[in-house]
């Protein structure tokens, strides 16, 4: 399933499969929902929407059943503590000692 990321209340990304009726629903705190039994023009009104987490709320939450799950894989980008990680200090030890 393609996702579609967007930034709309706690929405953080949506995905629609046709053959399947599936839509899902990614939030910011990394918990997904997948409805089952989700029409086309539902997924284009969400997904076309200029206030998509009112849509959803409105016409997605209450209306179809959904499965809890995670999201499968990490699409928030690498925090500032990720980019300036210390480096092996063994390592950089080692060509100090080999530069004197």
């Amino acid at each position: 399933m393609e996702m579609k990321r967007i930034n709309a209340g706690k929405l953080r990304s949506i995905g629609y499969e046709p053959r399947e009726k599936t839509l899902r629903v990614e939030f910011d705190d990394g918990s997904a929902i997948d409805y089952s039994g989700v029409g086309q023009e539902v997924w284009r009104r969400l997904s076309t929407s200029g206030s998509a987490w009112s849509y959803y709320r409105d016409n997605i939450e209450e209306e179809f059943n959904g499965r809890r799950g995670a999201v499968r894989a990490n699409t928030r980008p690498a925090g500032l503590d990720d980019l300036f990680k210390p480096l092996n200090t063994d390592a950089s030890d080692e060509s100090l000692k080999r530069e004197t």
